[in-house]
């Protein structure tokens, strides 16, 4: 008899995580592993931001505050989307989590009802769909393309759309691809949206400052105002202020849905971190000198590991606009031989025998719904991504 229950087990566990602890592991039985497979930046949180979260704790600024965020965060999240998006919303229309997954998953688990059906363009963070499963939902996914930079088509939009659908989930830039939507792109889709007034937009903005090459990063309330009503926008501290463990994650939207996730909120993890929230609440209203910054350094290691990737036999990797992941494609790879005599069938088995003969970890393109790829993360130092690529071209070049 199983102990798992039957919601649980429609699901697997995440794939990103799976291979971050076999090469954490690898490691310490002292393999010499490159992990490029955890999406976190390598930067340390900015000192203001720490401080805030030291003074909250010494200032006893640590028992519980509303469920859904204390009062000076959500006046501090409005005034964010005020500013950098032009978006209005009032305190009562913002949620706070401990994290941009419960988010998702408590607006998610708030609005959907068995079959109803969720949008999900592919390649897709792994957690997409499976939280779609955990709230009785059916994720339906959309399989794009590298030549639409891995974007979601008005027509492909249009096809997937049916009376079930209850949100559409937009990632930009994106978690795997680092793929992200023009305002015209956007406002494409947003045309095929209003004309079914019954589906929902979630928009998953997090890596909104990692953006280059003078990309304009917009997103779809700000784009098309008559969606307003029925856009949950979310976004959080995690990547812009490197602040993934510090667990802040925040949406705004309609005061209807803020009410029902808040509800969810109130009867599973309660408030996120005070001394948290205290920090966020400094992130978003100090100092923004280092976002620039940073991005520009996220941009010269894009530049770096494309043009690496670009130079390894069978491997074609495309450029993205934004987040710090590429996701190449290995299809010149598939049906060769790897050099343990293994034929690589698939981007899995591709992963599998570059952590085993060159210990470089990547995340195989079928974790997040597309294949023949692999994604890496390129949070890390040039020395470290020149070493993993050459590793990679060797590898390549020892394929058969």
């Amino acid at each position: 008899m199983s102990l798992e229950s039957a919601a649980l087990r429609r699901i697997a566990p995440s794939a990103t995580i799976a291979i971050s602890a076999k090469a954490r592991a690898l490691k310490a039985a002292g393999r010499d592993v490159i992990a490029l497979s955890a999406g976190e930046p390598d930067f340390d949180t900015p000192d203001n931001i720490k401080e805030a979260g030291i003074a909250a704790i010494r200032a006893g600024k640590t028992k519980y505050t509303d469920p859904d965020g204390m009062p000076e965060l959500k006046a501090a999240i409005c005034a964010k989307f005020k500013r950098e998006n032009g978006l209005d919303y009032k305190p009562s229309q913002v949620h706070v989590a401990p994290g941009g997954k419960p988010v998702i998953f408590n607006a998610l688990v708030a609005t959907l009802n068995p079959g109803d059906e969720v949008v999900i363009p592919a390649p897709y963070w792994v957690s997409y769909p499976d939280m779609t499963l955990l709230a009785g939902g059916t994720p339906v996914p959309v399989e794009t393309t590298a030549e639409s930079g891995f974007k979601l088509t008005p027509d492909a939009l249009e096809a997937a759309i049916t009376p079930k659908t209850k949100w559409l989930l937009i990632n930009s830039p994106s978690n795997p691809s680092g793929g992200a939507y023009t305002r015209a792109e956007l406002q494409a889709l947003a045309d095929v949206l209003l004309r079914h007034p019954h589906v929902w937009v979630l928009t998953d903005d997090m890596y909104e400052h990692l953006v280059f090459d003078d990309f304009e990063f917009t997103t779809i309330a700000q784009v098309e105002p008559r969606l307003y009503d029925r856009t949950l926008t979310m976004n959080g501290v995690s990547k812009s202020y490197a602040m993934t463990g510090w667990r802040i994650g925040y949406a705004a939207g309609p005061e209807a849905l803020i009410k029902a996730m808040a509800k969810m909120i109130s009867q599973t993890t309660s408030n996120p971190s005070s001394i948290s929230q205290w920090a966020a609440l400094e992130a978003l209203n100090g100092t923004q000198d280092f976002i620039k910054p940073n991005a520009k350094l996220f941009q010269e290691r894009r530049d770096l590991v494309v043009s690496m990737l670009n130079q390894a036999t069978g491997i074609h990797c495309p450029t993205p606009e934004g987040a710090f992941y590429v996701y190449p494609s290995c299809a010149g790879l598939i049906g060769k031989t790897a050099p343990s005599g293994k034929v690589i069938e698939t981007d899995e088995d591709f992963a599998g025998e570059l952590l085993d003969a060159e210990g470089v970890a990547v995340v195989h393109g079928a974790a997040f719904g597309l294949s023949p790829f692999f994604r890496i993360s390129y949070a890390t130092s040039n020395d470290v991504l020149e070493d993993a690529c050459a590793r990679i071209q060797r590898f390549c070049g020892n394929v058969k």
